[in-house]
């Protein structure tokens, strides 16, 4: 029949857009779990710095406002790290969006929980650092909740509606597209050859685009993860080296001039780790 070859290999086109992007999917939905988990190791070693200063007496002003900035950056990612995850409530929250929030927010939603709380953390904390940054406790994850579950209002700025890898995540049936297209079902086969060819070419572009997106923004989540567990790792080892030898010392003014500096520096790096948490990614 005429263009029955081309309807046949446009829809196979299709087919194979779909199951790599459902590959790229996956494997950005890993690297993301895998910063997280990098991420979490990060703020213990935060914590153990902070921990360490607190013993000491005499420590300069500059170090508690350097802290304070870090548990600025670390707000958001703490808050959505901590959230109470239940899917069920997770979408019924997500049908209060905006309609690309909540095509987001619902693929987000159905996520197993590790993988949702990373995919949360990995391009939530941005984006609502600075509507998360004031506020503490319940409010804090209230917040948050409404920012995973696609509240855009409630969460301030884009929420869930914002960056195109995000809403990548809602898939092909979110962007509109049938599902029975993408089996090759019968939309096509009801529909002429040449018609059906140039619906499934459609499709598969838009297929592609995203799997580019997802492509993209794994390398850059690798390399954040990457930047993210060499600094705290560095920090960490530093930190362990200063306390040993200065086992004795407990006011910041019996250190040596070298031992500040050192103790500064330290300081220093336990912000720009912070920083790392409030990088964005797949804008």
């Amino acid at each position: 029949m005429l263009n029955s070859t081309l309807k046949k290999e446009a829809v196979e086109e299709l087919k194979k857009a779909f199951n790599q992007y459902e590959r790229s999917s996956k494997a950005l939905q890993n690297n993301a779990v895998k910063l997280h988990n990098t991420r979490s190791f990060g703020v213990g070693v935060i914590e153990k710095v902070e921990t360490y200063i607190n013993t000491l007496a005499n420590t300069p002003k500059e170090f508690g406002k350097s802290f304070e900035q870090v548990q600025v950056n670390l707000t958001t990612f703490k808050a959505l790290s901590e959230i109470t995850y239940d899917e069920k409530e997770m979408i019924k929250v997500a049908g209060g969006g905006t309609a690309t929030g909540v095509g987001a927010g619902v693929a987000t939603a159905a996520l197993a929980p590790s993988a949702a709380m990373a995919i949360a953390t990995t391009f939530g904390t941005a984006s609502t650092g600075a509507a998360i940054s004031g506020l503490s406790g319940a409010a804090a994850t209230n917040a948050a909740l409404a920012w995973l579950g696609g509240g855009v209002a409630a969460a301030g700025g884009g929420g869930m509606a914002g960056g195109s890898a995000l809403l990548a995540l809602a898939g092909p049936v979110g962007w509109g597209i049938g599902a029975v297209s993408l089996t090759a079902g019968g939309i096509f086969a009801s529909k002429k050859n040449k018609e059906a060819a140039i619906k499934a070419d459609k499709e598969r572009v838009e297929i592609v685009k995203a799997t580019k997106t997802f492509n993209a923004t794994t390398t850059e989540i690798k390399s954040l993860k990457s930047s993210t567990e060499s600094l705290a790792t560095k920090l960490e080892q530093s930190l362990i080296s200063f306390i040993s030898e200065n086992r004795e010392v407990k006011s910041f003014t019996s250190f040596s001039k070298s031992e500040r500096n050192k103790l500064r520096a330290i300081i220093n790096n336990t912000e720009s780790l912070s920083q790392l948490f409030m990088k964005e990614v797949g804008k």
